[in-house]
């Protein structure tokens, strides 16, 4: 009685530190025209709704990252022109003073 017990206490611990016997599959997975990735089978142009709603989503955020690319490009175009036109200030002053200096002497 007592070793009934006492196996039946145990018998959750062994539970838990065998691991589970599993069966495995031997079929192979069928796959349809488009599950998964695969492309369709009229190709790109023979797109459902939702096919023509992701591409025209796709475009636009690729449309949106190059505009928002050429935001950032025409800044920086801007502030390169300010700071060349700073530096031809500073180059005509500088030929200004060594022009009066020279004049001077």
């Amino acid at each position: 009685m007592t070793r009934t017990a006492v196996f039946q206490s145990i018998r959750p611990i062994i539970r838990l530190s065998i691991p589970a016997r599993r069966t495995i599959s031997t079929t192979a997975l069928r796959m349809a025209a488009g599950d998964a990735g695969a492309p369709r089978a009229g190709g790109a142009a023979q797109g459902d709704a939702f096919t023509k709603r992701e591409q025209a989503n796709e475009d636009f955020a690729i449309r949106q990252k190059e505009m928002e690319k050429l935001k950032g490009l025409k800044e920086k175009i801007e502030q390169h022109k300010k700071h060349l036109e700073e530096l031809d200030k500073h180059v005509a002053e500088t030929m200004a003073q060594g022009g009066k200096q020279s004049g001077g002497n």
